[in-house]
């Protein structure tokens, strides 16, 4: 998870080209060539005296949300809120924003670098320009709620389980009762935090509505430059493309459970797919992946891995927290303090291939932001878009369960690394058509959900549920199932962000293969103690920070614009 500070929308892909008019452009016209002069230098002024205010500020921010993630202690999420409202209120002056529109309206910046600029500050801070009461308490509240899931433990008998016992009981165990009764105590922080979080979808949609938006969904999209009938036409072109597939694998699922618990279809459960939230890929194949783990230091192979491709982690792991305490965040981030070089990751470790993957993906984010060009201005030094990131992310946590990777660096035979092939690819396209499918799931929920927060969301989440992953809802249930999800409150109109980095992520992966390791063989590939991948990527994918309108960026480093079509060349067929 790339993590998004909260109060301002950092949405980045915004194009940086204005259209100057025809008599802007015509070199006699004296007080039009002083107009935009005027302009570019009151644009040049306000960039240097938001930066004197927003830098300081930002590491303070950021600083003190790592803190409260790693602590949990309520006077750490105090400082952390108070800070990220103070920074907010840089966004929400009215005065600077009619600055931004005066300049934006004009349309006489010529210069490319600051015309990128200005449409990233403008949309920042139209975002913003809100009431700093309802500011203040949509940070407030979403902050509480946070802290609810940050301190909740599942409670099964006399047991408090952390969520990575919870995972583990759900992986391992072949017990229903057990199974129902740990799925259903994790599904205890729903009714906890629900009514907040609808409160707290009703401020945001409030907010959205005072500057101009239908509802918080359509205006995150529209402000990072997605349209969202384009993203809905998109998700519905992946439904049928996932969709036949995913059937199938579903049977082999379902067959391979009904021997597993001895139970019937009929009887199968959301509880008997491995997952609190079937997100992830069940282990229905013989390949027990933790077994290549369990007797490694997951943190030290991810250091040599990086290293060996170009893109040294030390410094970041340094900096970063990476093993389970009480009251910490137990889920997993990557955080840019202060966009000069201070990256941090949180995560909770174990020796298993979950969290070797977990690991790749938020040191992809990290090699990401450490990679960018530290003399771009301030407002520049942020990946492209915030799916470009994930898309660097997801491409290194394929890794995880690639034969030829665990050879190179885990160390297997190659015996064994030929031995493992066919079903090191099965498990990885099944975690791909499981994981679009809830991506599905959560794309549709938050957009129904910000279209109208008063409908019957335990009914609208179980439709969605049972229509785009095919679990059946427990009979007679009727509970805010869709509140368990932190990412619903605390990372708001981001999922369908993960699907377009997995786009992105096949069609790099593609790329690299066919130009860089010069081969035709989009599978086998380890990717490793290969320092021209590293060098690759930092040119042509982190150095330019967000220079570029993120789809040109994409061009620019493919030779072609996004597409799923190497999605499905990977994983459909």
């Amino acid at each position: 998870m790339k993590i998004q500070k909260l109060g301002k929308y950092w949405f980045l892909s915004i194009s940086g080209i204005i259209m100057i008019s025809l008599f802007a452009s015509c070199g006699g016209n004296k007080k039009n060539n002083q107009n935009t002069e005027d302009m570019n230098t009151l644009l040049k002024n306000f960039i240097a005296s938001y930066e004197t205010k927003v830098k300081p500020l930002y590491r303070e921010s950021a600083e003190a949300y790592f803190t409260s993630a790693v602590s949990g202690k309520a006077e750490d999420f105090e400082k952390s809120a108070r800070l990220q409202f103070e920074y907010s209120k840089i966004f929400a002056n009215k005065e600077d924003f009619a600055t931004l529109k005066k300049i934006k309206e004009s349309g006489q910046i010529t210069d490319e670098l600051l015309s990128r600029q200005l449409d990233i500050l403008y949309n920042s801070y139209l975002g913003n320009q809100i009431d700093e009461k309802k500011l203040e308490e949509i940070i407030n509240l979403q902050t509480e709620i946070e802290k609810k899931y940050n301190n909740f433990r599942a409670v099964v008998g006399k047991d408090s389980l952390t969520d990575n016992q919870v995972e583990e009981i759900l992986r391992s165990s072949t017990d229903s009762k057990k199974l129902q009764d740990v799925w259903m105590a994790h599904k205890k922080i729903g009714k906890l935090v629900s009514d907040d979080i609808i409160k707290l979808v009703k401020l945001r949609n409030e907010a959205a509505k005072s500057v101009g938006f239908n509802n918080y969904h359509e205006m995150s999209l529209k402000l990072s430059e997605q349209d969202p009938k384009e993203i809905e036409k998109l998700f519905d072109e992946l439904d049928n493309l996932t969709h036949d597939e995913f059937v199938k694998l579903k049977n082999e699922m379902d067959d391979y459970f009904v021997k597993r618990y001895k139970i019937t279809k009929e009887k199968l459960a959301p509880w008997h797919y491995q997952n609190r939230f079937f997100q992830e890929a069940p282990q229905i194949y013989s390949l027990d992946l933790d077994k290549y783990y369990k007797d490694k230091n997951v943190v030290e192979l991810v250091k040599k891995y990086y290293a060996g491709i170009g893109l040294p982690i030390d410094e970041i792991v340094a900096k970063s927290d990476l093993y389970e305490k009480p009251g910490k965040n137990q889920h997993a981030f990557c955080i840019d303090i202060d966009k000069e070089g201070d990256v941090r990751v949180l995560c909770n470790v174990k020796n298993n291939a979950m969290w070797m993957n977990t690991l790749l993906h938020e040191f992809g984010h990290a090699v990401y932001n450490k990679k960018i060009n530290p003399e771009l201005p301030f407002e520049l030094r942020d990946p492209a878009h915030t799916f470009t990131t994930e898309a660097i992310a997801m491409m290194f946590e394929r890794l995880y369960s690639n034969p030829a990777w665990l050879h190179v660096n885990v160390g297997i035979s190659k015996e064994e690394m030929e031995k493992i092939k066919d079903d090191s690819y099965k498990i990885l396209k099944l975690e791909q058509m499981v994981f679009s499918r809830w991506a599905q799931v959560m794309y549709r929920f938050e957009k129904s959900m910000y279209e109208n927060p008063d409908q019957d969301l335990n009914k609208l989440w179980w439709n969605l549920v049972e229509k785009y992953q095919l679990l059946k809802k427990p009979a007679g249930r009727n509970e805010p199932d869709w509140a368990s999800k932190i990412h619903i409150a605390s990372s708001p109109c981001y999922y369908h962000n993960y699907l377009l980095g997995e786009l992105l992520a096949s069609q790099l992966n593609h790329y690299i293969v066919k130009n860089i390791i010069n081969s035709n063989n989009i599978y086998d590939q380890s990717f490793s103690n290969n320092k021209e991948i590293g060098k690759y990527l930092s040119e042509k994918v982190f150095f330019p920070g967000a220079l570029y309108y993120w789809n040109d960026m994409i061009e620019k480093a493919t030779g072609e614009k996004l597409t799923p079509k190497y999605y499905a060349e990977q994983f459909v067929k």
